[in-house]
């Protein structure tokens, strides 16, 4: 692990406790105590009664954080003892999205109204806002957000695949036949 890598891990980490001691809460109205609303970010020990930790939301900024760490990781990896580049890959520049796009979707989550809610197997939601400026009872819709941090981390996956360097030190079956003919001869 090069020093790169090590801080990229350091920054995870500290999000990673800044994450766990401010997580996302909803609250319960008076009015509909059934309903949760989200209710902001909050300091944990300081929470009361009516907040319930919105867990399913704290899952996801994790998993970003720890995905965006493993995108740094390999960004910032060595390739193969060869001098380091200053241009970047379509590889790197995959993940670079990939990174920033997670974060967006998490800045700007799907939101609903507590008066739209349904019943109904697929979620409706009002609109995208800022995380940090909460609307009075709205709802962050899990389901689509899930399905937008699916959708990057697949759709990244594949563009990553695609710009994959053609290296020339991958065999072909029968380069790989021979070097395992000429180990077995020499050993033995």
């Amino acid at each position: 692990m090069n020093r790169n890598q090590a801080i990229a891990l350091a920054v995870a980490a500290a999000n990673i406790i800044l994450i766990m001691l401010f997580p996302p809460f909803d609250t319960y109205s008076l009015g509909k105590s059934q309903i949760p609303v989200f209710g902001g970010f909050y300091f944990y020990p300081q929470r009361d009664e009516s907040m319930v930790l919105n867990s399913s939301l704290l899952f996801l900024e994790l998993f970003v954080v720890a995905i965006n760490a493993g995108i740094a990781l390999l960004l910032f990896g060595d390739k193969q003892g060869t001098k380091r580049r200053r241009n970047i890959s379509l590889q790197q520049a995959t993940l670079i999205l990939v990174a920033i796009n997670l974060v967006a979707i998490l800045l700007f989550p799907p939101f609903e109204s507590v008066f739209a809610m349904s019943k109904a197997s697929l979620p409706t939601f009002e609109g995208f806002y800022f995380i940090f400026a909460r609307q009075k009872s709205h709802v962050i819709v899990t389901a689509v957000l899930y399905l937008e941090v699916f959708f990057v981390l697949i759709n990244g996956a594949i563009f990553w695949l695609i710009f994959r360097d053609r290296d020339s030190s991958i065999q072909t079956p029968e380069e790989a036949a021979r070097l395992l003919m000429a180990l077995r001869n020499r050993g033995g």
